[in-house]
């Protein structure tokens, strides 16, 4: 079973040029199928044994295990694509998942920070003087000020920062390539990171990455998650605070000053519209406040 998963996967990376956070998320869950097939069909089953009622009983345990409708969902989704392809592939010649349905899942609006907020998690780092906390405080900076995805961020190299320019490049889904603007609060936190505090953590003079962790290699998300976390708590946040947060917060405040939709689903990389679209229901008390202002008869 294993060996379709990898061909699929491959696939994946290849042809649909799926960056490794999805391809790793895609094979969790199809090894998560390929177990539950194993341990509730008492040996090792092929993939041309698998029928809807097994598969409505993977879906069934999940439920049971607590996972959350849009975690079952993306699950389903992802059994979906891998049997479509197998299909397509000719490994099998039906799909069970044909007229398999997902569990519904609402759209839930994000809930970004107040302004407030961002202010009092930007100053929690900035209290220190060591090499992480001036590090810190350069990634949030710039994470608010762009609004990346905490993947983007972490993959950025010292190449991939112009200062002078005020820009920084990152490689977004399928290595889609965009250009960052850089508002001067960040440019200046993250010169300070580069040239006082990098040099110290640097243990490498060959390390590309900009972003170091104590042992002088590319810090990884889950540690910039673990600092984002330790700072919310301590600058009083009450909510979780996580780096999609900062990216949600960034677009609605953009917006809620004015900022043209188009250019937020540019800044975000947003392939489709509908995908920005959903932060103007969180700017609408800012459209009413305008409108009662501009209009002569309001």
């Amino acid at each position: 079973m294993g060996e379709e998963i990898q061909s699929f996967l491959n696939h994946l990376s290849v042809e649909k040029g799926f960056s490794g956070n999805t391809i790793d998320a895609y094979r969790n869950d199809l090894n998560q199928l390929a177990s539950f097939l194993e341990e509730n069909q008492g040996y090792k089953p092929e993939w041309s044994t698998v029928d809807r009622n097994l598969l409505i009983s993977y879906i069934l345990d999940l439920k049971e295990r607590n996972y959350a409708s849009a975690t079952v969902a993306r699950k389903v989704a992802a059994v979906k694509s891998f049997f479509g392809f197998m299909v397509a592939d000719g490994v099998l010649s039906s799909d069970p998942t044909e007229n398999l349905s997902s569990p519904k899942v609402g759209k839930s609006l994000p809930k970004p920070l107040s302004t407030g907020e961002v202010e009092a998690l930007l100053a929690e780092p900035a209290k220190g003087s060591t090499p992480e906390a001036k590090r810190d405080v350069a990634m949030i900076e710039l994470l608010y000020a762009g609004g990346m995805r905490v993947s983007e961020l972490v993959s950025l190299n010292t190449g991939d920062v112009n200062l002078e320019a005020g820009f920084a490049r990152c490689l977004g889904k399928g290595a889609k390539e965009r250009i960052i603007p850089i508002h001067q609060q960040a440019i200046k936190a993250v010169d300070e990171y580069m040239v006082v505090a990098r040099p110290r953590l640097l243990r490498d003079e060959e390390e590309e990455a900009l972003f170091l962790n104590r042992r002088g290699e590319r810090l990884t998300r889950q540690g910039f998650w673990l600092i984002l976390k330790a700072h919310a708590i301590a600058a009083g946040i009450k909510r979780a605070v996580t780096p999609h947060t900062l990216r949600h917060s960034f677009a609605t405040h953009i917006l809620s000053g004015g900022a043209d939709l188009r250019a937020v689903q540019e800044l975000l990389g947003h392939a489709n519209i509908s995908s920005t679209q959903i932060y103007t229901h969180l700017t609408s008390e800012h459209v009413r406040q305008a409108y009662e202002k501009a209009h002569p008869r309001a």
